[in-house]
């Protein structure tokens, strides 16, 4: 089963390699750290600033390639979480067919946040058993 989740915050330190950012479920009490990179939490923080780049970063042109070949970004989901690492899956519209596509986290997240409001983020439920 999904469930929906959305971004509660991120967590950028300059004193760290790994950044931080916390899901938490839309109707309920649970929520999850996810480590990332600081490219990822960057480019995340920087479209719920609504903040603009001069010209486009790796997720703005994920955004204008999927668009520009008629598809459209559905939601994401973090699927698995296998090892200490979690997967996920960046799900897309094509001709009426459902396309998934493989994606780390922090990659899904920061496409979600492009779009206004933001693509739905959801969270197998076995991934929440796991981590609660």
């Amino acid at each position: 089963m999904l469930v929906h989740m959305e971004l509660l915050r991120i967590v950028i330190s300059e004193l760290s390699d790994q950044q931080v950012v916390y899901l938490r479920e839309v109707d309920g009490p649970r929520s999850f750290p996810i480590l990332i990179g600081i490219f990822e939490a960057t480019s995340i923080s920087r479209h719920i600033k609504g903040e603009a780049a001069q010209r486009p970063l790796t997720h703005d042109l994920l955004r204008n390639v999927v668009e520009e070949l008629g598809c459209e970004v559905q939601d994401v989901v973090i699927s698995d979480l296998r090892e200490h690492t979690y997967y996920a899956r960046i799900r897309i519209k094509k001709e009426g067919e459902l396309v998934e596509v493989d994606s780390r986290p922090s990659d899904a997240i920061a496409l979600a946040v492009q779009f206004k409001p933001p693509l739905p983020i959801y969270v197998d439920d076995s991934v929440l058993e796991q981590v609660a």
